[in-house]
């Protein structure tokens, strides 16, 4: 974990989901975001005893595990108040809820791991202090939120991912497509001095990024939509993994899986596919076909 100064009072950590801070007072200061696990927090919690820092709150953008995983340990360690969503707030307080979302039914003991299944954590924050503003971010997942700080630092969760991310794996989680791209809309109307995603280096100007990811979601909207050839969901599950050659495991089951009928509902709500029922099974096709 790197820790660097930001601009003002915000700062941010490094790493692989990057964790923001910003001081309040003379010592005290509220994370945003915690790590994947128990070992995250409690680095962050040595760095920020290292840099003479108290943890009074973590802010929470959303209940995914890669974020709230070293929720606990800091809580535990420091007493600090957790700040989430209403929505996400439930996820974060009852962890299976996540596998659960994920695999449509109770999750068997393969996908109740760290990365799908955090240890849970109280959220118990209201209301946030002078200097730091809720920014909707809806999209990738149930109310996701970023957070602007009083030094026009954009703190923007998983709304953007990094060109390597999308040009290795090509499909990233959403939850949904729709929003997703009205939360890109909205990112390109900021102004702001420097913006950190969670997967992506802190930047400056976003607008390059945006566009990327903007163009990867059409691209596959269309593969899926080529796709839809009365084929049900497990056949055009194949067909992007084919497609994208991406490699099939528990954890990219689950989560592309999710995405891609995401991806389904957002065309069928479009107008632009239907679905039928053949021989018991619930395939997929193209509007008037």
């Amino acid at each position: 974990m790197e820790f660097v100064h930001v601009k003002g009072n915000t700062y941010y950590i490094k790493n692989a989901t990057n964790i923001g801070v910003y001081k309040v007072g003379e010592n005290q200061v509220y994370l945003i975001d915690s790590g994947n696990d128990k070992d995250a927090g409690r680095k962050v919690c040595k760095l920020m005893e290292e840099q003479g820092f108290s943890i009074v709150g973590v802010i929470s953008t959303h209940s995914n595990a890669d974020h709230i995983g070293g929720n606990r340990m800091v809580q535990q360690r420091t007493s600090a108040s957790v700040f989430a969503t209403p929505l996400e707030k439930c996820f974060i307080e009852h962890p299976i809820l996540e596998s659960t979302f994920l695999y449509g039914g109770y999750p068997f003991q393969d996908l109740r791991n760290k990365f799908l299944c955090a240890k849970e954590s109280v959220v118990d924050l209201d209301v946030l202090p002078d200097g730091l503003e809720v920014i909707s971010l809806k999209g990738h997942f149930l109310d996701m939120i970023g957070i602007k700080t009083a030094d026009n630092v954009y703190f923007l969760a998983d709304s953007l991912f990094s060109e390597e991310t999308i040009l290795k794996y090509h499909v990233f989680f959403i939850y949904d497509v729709k929003e997703f791209l009205n939360t890109l809309n909205m990112l390109e109307t900021l102004d702001g001095d420097f913006y950190i995603p969670s997967h992506v280096s802190m930047k400056t100007d976003i607008h390059s990024l945006i566009q990327i990811n903007r163009e990867k979601v059409y691209e596959i909207l269309d593969v899926i939509f080529q796709c839809c050839e009365e084929k049900t969901f497990e056949e055009i599950l194949k067909e992007v993994f084919d497609y994208y050659h991406l490699a099939m495991n528990l954890n990219q089951h689950v989560l592309v899986g999710s995405t891609v009928k995401s991806y389904l509902s957002y065309l069928y709500d479009e107008h632009q596919i239907v679905y039928d029922f053949k021989d018991s099974k619930m395939v997929w096709k193209k509007e008037g076909i």
